[in-house]
């Protein structure tokens, strides 16, 4: 679904004849234009006219995009609708279709992309930022101060500092602020401001004195001069500066009071009856005043200068000043409360007859009409889905009263995913017990059931419940169930329920998958791609595909699985940003890949990429694999506390829920203890996992870090029990889950190895890597054994067998990191084949910072390509393929 666009928030307000010229604090705006000038933070407290401020300045200015926020705007997909739009208004050429379909940070990534192919300077204002709390905006814009070229200049502003980066940019003379001190008025703007453009005759001690007791503040000298219009007595005058003063809420109660009761019965309930809106147009006004002026009511407003605000040239769209309608509000609650709802409900019906769905439910909400925002809700879902505007559905779900849920079988599903969302099981099985319970009671009770809205998602309500109790056993391990559940939601999907009968597939495919039958697994999760595929679901498509490709591995193909990820790829990005959903998690899968086969600059080139993609361009269940994959390149370094460290932050965001735990993090976190040799810990985390429990797959990667503890440990009985295990485990593994069985093999090869055993070693290494389809594609699940698999190797080159002899020496080629001599000084002077040049120089130096290679490229004023080229020369020059060696290797030669 498209997301409307409200044209009258791009405009900034319309130039008004009482406006002081502030040309010390124009000066300082332009001081901001300058290349590399990040951000402009326009930030005090209301009615210090910081809109004024900007929207004059802007005028001055070319290629200006303005945006005025709202608290709609926390909803990603509408922030970035409006966004985009802003920013077309400066001429990008940017697609608003394909951007209202992109996660945040692809859509951005666009934009960024489009500001690099226009050199000339770009200004972005984004005025009242405060109403914004949505962590994904906030992250969105910290992207665009991170990334966007140096000729755009982003003015904010806000009543609170916005969660950037800005000690960063402080630090960096890319920041340059405005605060309240800044822009209150001195003596000589109050007195042009309260003469000229008020049409007061003040004399200099009154104006002083007034100037005195707002302390500048502008908003409380233009309700004093409101307020002391046809005052003419000069004692009268004095009396009111006099007694100004107070707190702000009492001067504004009273004033607001002396210029309310200045007007005309018709104008005081106008104001009083649309002080519910945010933005208010003639029609709109009539739906809740009952009237047919509202056109000419606001052009009244807006010439007597009652604290409206022109949105547009047109002046067909309007605002109350923020203070004067939150006033008019806490009037209007005092004097007439039972009228706030049945305006609510008039706003409501009104947005939704002009399908402005996400103001109409907000409207409904206020109103405390749970029913009708629920119904709204409903109607919307499908397209609001389809859209993938998650955080506008969490949103909703989270809005409504949970009795009100509980009573929709559509909203209970919706509340059943959000608890899934969360981790919190129980709460989604409650939901799921929701769904049927509605469905049951709506059959009976037709009152009920005609209070559903009449869609899709209603119609396959009683299948797609089914394959949510499919997503809940999988997420609990349930593999029996996962597959009875799934069956009985294709049992009750019809031809064309393409969701229902996709998810289904797909759930008996990863059940297949947790219990080892890795040909079945292929068989029907493919078909479930196929279908997802036939539907035209992309995204969903290469959702699938990652896990897809995951199922491949396991069957001992990893090259296999390379060319679907790549393929995958290509589609998603084969028509330019914005990219979808999923590409990110696609390259964290070339990452774990590039990684095995030991290319760890390879690896980190891809987890850079899905870095800046973000974690919008990431499925909510994968968020952590990206953590998961650093953390094992950073184990292939031997950086172990580090990739624990990522490993803690991978368990905080993983999620049960869609896939088999095939590699639980503890097991992953226990593995790194026994590289380092901290065997209590790999212990305590064993605790009463043994080498006779029952063993499954899913179980499968837990038992084979038992054996690795057990192979630390060295003692006679700890080997005999790794051996038995393995054995046991070897039995288990079926002959098409190759991925497993090459494991088992090594490890028993390096179990027998470690008892003495040498020619049952070299045999058995022999045997998994004949009979592994595909041999060539592991290095790392050797290297990672350390010190006792190099010594089998070394065993293993003189061996009889040739296709061991074979691996053996391509595995010791790939062994670069070698531990120096001890006898060798830490200090001793090593000469390069080839000196660094003086640029090479500087990217070393760059590259040992916290910069990341985007942010050095634009700090050395290069390309990217270029900077990989330099990045190349300076790896082979160190004899290295990481950042980090480079940048060890560079401290033990003296370069840094």
């Amino acid at each position: 679904m498209s997301t409307p666009v409200l044209a009258t928030k791009l405009f900034p307000p319309a130039k008004r004849p009482e406006v002081v010229a502030r040309a010390r604090l124009a000066d300082r705006l332009d001081s901001t234009l300058r290349p590399g000038h990040r951000l402009t933070l326009v930030s005090a407290p209301p009615g210090f006219g910081k809109t004024t401020l900007l929207s004059e300045w802007a005028r001055t200015q070319e290629r200006v995009g303005w945006l005025s926020l709202d608290e709609g705007d926390n909803a990603p997909a509408r922030f970035m609708a409006h966004l985009s739009a802003a920013l077309s208004r400066i001429g990008l050429d940017l697609d608003p279709d394909a951007l209202n379909t992109a996660s945040p940070q692809a859509a951005l990534i666009a934009i960024v992309n489009e500001l690099t192919q226009r050199p000339d300077h770009a200004l972005l204002v984004l005025d009242d930022y405060h109403v914004i709390e949505a962590p994904e905006v906030h992250e969105a814009m910290t992207f665009l101060l991170d990334h966007a070229p140096d000729h755009l200049h982003l003015l904010v502003a806000t009543r609170t500092d916005p969660p950037f980066p800005l000690p960063r940019l402080r630090s960096r003379g890319q920041l340059t602020e405005v605060r309240a001190a800044d822009l209150r008025f001195a003596t000589a703007e109050a007195q042009t401001f309260l003469n000229d453009a008020m049409g007061l005759q003040l004399g200099d001690d009154d104006v002083q004195a007034l100037d005195e007791r707002t302390e500048g503040w502008i908003a409380g000298l233009q309700l004093a001069a409101l307020s002391l219009r046809g005052t003419a007595d000069r004692a009268d005058v004095a009396e009111f500066i006099a007694a100004f003063t107070g707190s702000n809420r009492f001067v504004i109660d009273y004033l607001v009071d002396e210029v309310l009761t200045r007007q005309g019965a018709d104008v005081r309930a106008f104001l009083l009856r649309t002080a519910v809106l945010d933005r208010l147009t003639g029609p709109l006004c009539d739906a809740l005043t009952g009237r047919t002026d509202g056109v000419q009511a606001l052009e009244d407003l807006d010439r007597g200068n009652v604290f409206l605000v022109p949105l547009d040239a047109e002046r067909s769209w309007y605002r109350y000043h923020h203070l004067f309608r939150d006033v008019l509000r806490a009037r209007l609650r005092a004097e007439a409360p039972d009228e706030v709802p049945t305006l609510h409900r008039a706003a409501s019906a009104w947005y939704a007859a002009h399908d402005l769905v996400a103001d109409a439910v907000r409207h409904a909400l206020a109103a405390g009409d749970d029913d009708r925002a629920a119904y709204l809700i409903e109607e919307a879902l499908p397209q609001v889905r389809r859209a993938r505007q998650d955080s506008l559905l969490l949103e909703w779900i989270r809005s409504l009263p949970e009795p009100v849920v509980r009573r929709s079988p559509v909203l209970s599903i919706l509340s059943g995913w959000s608890q899934m969302l969360a981790g919190d099981l129980d709460g989604m099985e409650h939901r799921l017990d929701d769904v049927e319970a509605a469905l049951a009671a709506g059959a009976h009770d037709k009152a009920l059931a005609a209070t559903w809205a009449d869609t899709e998602d209603l119609r396959t309500a009683p299948a797609t419940l089914w394959v949510y109790r499919a997503a809940l056993a999988q997420a609990r391990g349930d593999v029996p169930a996962t597959v009875r559940h799934a069956r009985h939601a294709l049992e009750l999907a019809g031809a064309e329920d393409h969701f229902v009968r996709g998810a289904s597939a797909g759930f008996l495919g990863l059940a297949a998958w947790a219990a080892g039958d890795v040909p079945e697994a292929l068989a029907t999760f493919s078909e479930a791609v196929r279908s997802l595929h036939a539907a035209g679901n992309l995204v969903d498509e290469l959702d699938s595909t990652v896990v897809l490709g995951d199922m491949w591995i396991s069957a001992g193909r990893p090259h296999r699985a390379r060319r679907l990820y790549q393929k995958a790829l290509a589609t998603a990005t084969g028509s330019g940003p914005p990219y979808p959903r999923a590409t990110a998690d696609l390259h964290v899968g070339l990452a774990e890949l590039d990684r095995e086969l030991n290319d760890l600059a390879g690896a980190e080139q891809h987890l850079e990429t899905a870095r800046v993609l973000g974690e919008r361009g990431s499925i909510t269940e994968n968020r952590h694999r990206w953590y998961v994959a650093m953390a094992q390149v950073h184990t292939a370094m031997g950086e172990h506390a580090s990739a624990k460290h990522l490993l803690d932050q991978a368990a905080d965001l993983y999620r049960p829920g869609s896939y088999p735990d095939l590699r639980p993090i503890a097991a992953m976190r226990a593995r790194i203890s026994v590289a380092e040799g901290d065997l209590d810990a790999a212990a305590e985390w064993a605790g009463d996992l043994r080498a006779a429990d029952e063993l499954s797959y899913l179980h499968e990667y837990e038992h084979l870090t038992v054996v690795r503890l057990l192979l630390a440990r060295g003692s006679t009985g700890a080997l005999d029990d790794a051996l038995a295990l393995l054995q046991r485990l070897h039995t288990d593994a079926k002959p098409t889950r190759a991925g497993s069985l090459l494991e088992i093999g090594m490890l028993q090869a390096l179990t027998q190895h470690a008892r003495g055993e040498r020619p049952e070693a070299l045999a058995e290494l022999n045997r998994a890597l004949t009979t592994a389809p595909e041999p060539d594609a592991y290095v790392r699940l050797f290297l990672d054994e350390g010190a006792s698999m190099l010594a089998l190797l070394d065993d293993a080159g003189s061996s009889e067998y040739d296709v061991l002899r074979r691996h053996a020496r391509r595995l010791l080629d790939k062994v670069d990191d070698r531990a120096p001599s001890e006898s060798a000084p830490a200090s001793a002077a090593v000469e390069l084949p080839t000196a660094l040049s003086e640029r090479e120089l500087d990217v070393l130096r760059l590259l040992a910072s916290e910069l990341t290679g985007p942010e050095i490229a634009r700090h050395l004023f290069v390309s990217l390509n270029t900077l990989r080229t330099h990045t190349k020369r300076i790896f082979t020059k160190l004899d290295v393929n990481t950042r980090s060696a480079a940048v060890r290797r560079g401290r033990e030669l003296g370069l840094l």
